[in-house]
């Protein structure tokens, strides 16, 4: 008998091969756990949140040079703890060097501000331990965290005692794991707004945040949660977007699969409407699915954007709602968004009938003896209260008509800008090469000198222009999405030396406001500038934007229909 691995022939009559099975993604709901990458060895290894035990028991006695290297560049994530880059290293050499080389021997320490509201004792605890722990270094993320430098490993278990006494953590604000749930600055006092969404992120923290439930990811997983279009929704895993539903009132409008770095998409509506109280559940459900099916094979591949991408919104509301919440989920209309981006900045009106004022330092750069004299400025206004916004920025809420002025006056006395100039309130930094591993280039230092030179050049322009610098191609300080968006990278400079300079990506934007089309702008081949010319590039292309713009034409609008040369 003819054996049945020969019925099938080829045309040449030799055996037909097999069809090679489809290689698994290392989709834990597929069966696929093995072979592991790295970074998944080390989870699968040791469940990153027991870190801290060593930490406090052994590492915090013994010094920088007894830490296991699987948690030195590994683990130590789960506790918001990054080794600083050794200084003295030029960005050309960050991609060719070992972890070990670049390793400082100290760390940059990320404080979660969920929702980024802080009372003034937790505000004075963040200062006193940038004073006393840090260089008196301290600035304020586009992800509403507080970043700050030069930690040592002796001293995390009294900075863990101290921040956790007044209600704050560190945990999993790095890793693998569900990092800081943005919320809207003014949740809760706004005029403008039907649900506060702060109970839903409080009950998310309480519940997941340390749990070993999501303590294991494919990768990290963002979230937003606000009834007002002030959070960069659209490039995160998840966002709860506030929404009235015309039988069921308000509640919130279901985002999944945004991420920008290296491969920017956008997230995607799954169509549903969900009321306050199911937030935490649902979620739990996108998160679980992320965990369970999403792709641990290729750490590149391994966001929940790619999956989303791959099945579709239709597929992954069908998983969320048969697989993980055994029912199924309302319909409902998209959200409403406001008549102009909302970024907070200035004097508001609360809907108290008190005032709220925003604040901009230059590029979220700040300090811990500046913090301190915020706090000192808003008891003495007679406000409690403060909170951080995505776009670097702080508010002051709760305050009385007759002391707003003289607050902003304070403000700007301890170089606190509550009425600033276009381009200090639309431009944003990462931390750059100052104290990041992957960065090229120096950011913050440049985005304050960028700032400084514009108002001097074009202080009174009457547009708003945001541009966001990058040290790197990983988009922390959301590249894609800005009118000028600035990508760190080794270029030629004028003498043919290589020196820091940008890649520079134009007209990109989010749908923050009504008729905004979000999308990553536009590339223009070979559009580079080395960072000593970038002032005199910026102010170049902004003057011919002026010179060329239709009466209410926005910059992105214009780019898109610029010819090159007007562009470079």
């Amino acid at each position: 008998m003819e054996d049945a691995r020969m019925a099938v022939t080829s045309s040449e009559g030799r055996p037909a091969a097999r069809p090679r099975k489809a290689r698994g993604e290392g989709q834990w709901a597929l069966g696929h756990r093995e072979p592991l990458n790295p970074n998944e060895r080390t989870k699968k290894d040791d469940n990153p949140l027991n870190v801290r035990a060593r930490i406090e028991n052994i590492y915090a006695h013994r010094g920088f040079g007894s830490i296991d290297p699987q948690d030195l560049r590994g683990r130590f994530r789960w506790w918001g703890l990054y080794t600083q880059r050794k200084p003295g290293i030029d960005g050309g050499r960050t991609a060719i060097l070992e972890p070990h080389e670049l390793d400082d021997e100290y760390f940059m320490l990320r404080v979660r501000v969920d929702g980024g509201q802080l009372d003034l004792d937790q505000l004075r605890t963040i200062a006193t331990i940038s004073q006393e722990f840090g260089r008196d270094t301290a600035d304020i993320t586009d992800r509403q965290n507080i970043q700050l430098h030069w930690i040592r490993v002796e001293d995390m278990p009294e900075i863990w005692r101290r921040l956790e006494a007044v209600g704050l953590q560190t945990t999993e604000a790095c890793g693998d794991c569900p990092r800081v749930v943005l919320g809207s600055p003014v949740a809760g006092i706004s005029a403008d707004e039907k649900l506060d969404a702060t109970p839903a992120i409080d009950a998310i923290v309480e519940r997941f945040v340390g749990a070993k439930e999501f303590s294991n990811l494919p990768r990290k997983f963002k979230s937003s949660i606000s009834w007002l279009a002030d959070m960069p929704y659209e490039v995160n895993d998840i966002s709860f977007l506030g929404v009235d539903h015309p039988e069921y009132g308000p509640g919130f409008d279901l985002w999944v699969g945004g991420g920008l770095s290296t491969n920017p998409m956008l997230a995607q509506r799954l169509g549903v409407w969900v009321p306050i109280a199911e937030v935490p559940e649902v979620w739990a459900g996108v998160v679980g699915i992320f965990r369970d099916y999403g792709y641990r094979r290729l750490r590149h591949r391994a966001r929940l954007k790619f999956l989303v991408a791959d099945w579709g919104v239709e597929r992954f509301r069908e998983v969320l709602e048969k697989e993980y919440l055994g029912r199924t989920l309302l319909d409902g209309p998209a959200p409403e968004l406001p008549e102009k981006p909302i970024d907070h900045i200035g004097v508001h009106r609360q809907a108290d009938g008190r005032f709220y004022v925003g604040a901009a330092p230059v590029v979220g750069r700040t300090s811990g003896t500046q913090l301190a004299q915020l706090a000192d400025l808003v008891e003495a206004h007679g406000s409690g209260r403060v909170r951080l916004t995505p776009y670097q920025k702080l508010l002051v809420l709760d305050l009385a008509q007759e002391r707003v002025d003289s607050l902003v006056t304070a403000l700007r006395g301890i170089g606190l800008e509550a009425r600033p100039s276009s381009w200090r309130r639309g431009t944003m930094a990462c931390t750059g090469i100052e104290f990041c591993k992957l960065a090229i280039v120096e950011t913050k230092r440049r985005g304050e000198e960028l700032v400084a030179r514009l108002e001097e050049r074009l202080g009174d322009m009457d547009a708003d222009i945001s541009i966001h610098i990058n040290g790197c191609p990983n988009a922390c300080a959301r590249t894609q999405t800005a009118d000028i968006g600035l990508k760190g990278q080794i270029v030629m400079g004028p003498d043919g030396q290589q020196v820091e300079g940008f890649q520079v990506h134009l007209g990109g934007g989010l749908g923050m406001a009504e008729g905004q089309q979000a999308g990553f702008g536009r590339k223009v081949r070979g559009l580079k500038t080395t960072a000593d010319e970038l002032p005199e590039y910026v102010e170049r292309l902004a003057r011919r934007y002026l010179d060329g713009r239709t009466e209410g034409e926005a910059f992105a609008t214009w780019v898109m229909r610029a010819d090159e040369e007007a562009l470079r």
